[in-house]
């Protein structure tokens, strides 16, 4: 099979994230077929209750699945917020499955020990850190993490105003800019933010996570099919 062939599975819990996944696809991986699945009550309730629950691992246990019956050769969860869900499930399933962020958490552990993390949705900052922590022990690298939340973007954004939620963020880099080797967005819905983002804010890398995703999930599935 080529990969004009694989059919990947996008598991969604918010629109915001759909748009920057879509378009990461069609610039790095154009011939993939794309099969979504979205449940957006999950965010909603992960943004009142700050944690996932078992009954949206639940939720999402059953959007991955519905997405593997349909056929897909690989799935990738698009909300960053759900990753420690991914590591409990993915061994229920024969095909790829990879978080929304966890390529991109890698890649900042070995760009830089002082790692700036910006987020959006209030559950999603910790679980980030806590994420690069495990990394840079298991790397055995010392790391500081510094998180900064804005749940006010992300209200921004939902309500359509989208140049407000790209300058709180914009004001963010410009402050972790001064003490970090490297800045991450935690949410697929962030990447549209380093698009306008002024050249002269800053000079240190920014990490978002679409285009790393895209290419670690069809590189699992290009990776399985040689092992077979």
């Amino acid at each position: 099979m080529s990969e004009a062939d694989y059919r990947i599975g996008l598991i969604h819990a918010t629109m915001n994230s759909v748009q920057p996944i879509l378009e990461a696809f069609q610039v790095h991986a154009p011939q993939v077929t794309l099969v979504n699945f979205m449940d957006e009550s999950l965010i909603f309730e992960l943004n009142e209750t700050g944690i996932v629950t078992k009954s949206m691992a639940r939720r999402l246990l059953n959007l991955v699945e519905k997405a593997v019956m349909s056929g897909v050769d690989g799935v990738l969860l698009t909300c960053s917020s759900f990753t420690p869900v991914v590591a409990e499930i993915r061994h229920l399933f024969d095909v790829p499955m990879l978080s929304a962020d966890l390529s991109m958490l890698e890649k900042a552990v070995e760009m830089g020990s002082r790692i700036g993390v910006i987020a959006t949705v209030e559950a999603a900052g910790p679980t980030t850190a806590t994420i690069l922590e495990k990394i840079s022990l298991e790397k055995q690298k010392d790391a500081v993490v510094k998180t900064v939340v804005i749940p006010e973007a992300f209200k921004a954004l939902q309500n359509g105003n989208r140049t407000q939620h790209d300058e709180l963020i914009h004001r963010e880099v410009q402050e972790l800019s001064n003490d970090c080797d490297v800045i991450l967005f935690a949410q697929f819905s962030m990447a549209r933010a380093l698009e306008t983002l002024d050249s002269t804010i800053t000079t240190i890398p920014i990490l978002t996570s679409p285009e790393i995703s895209v290419t670690s999930i069809v590189a699992e599935i290009s990776k399985k099919e040689i092992i077979v």
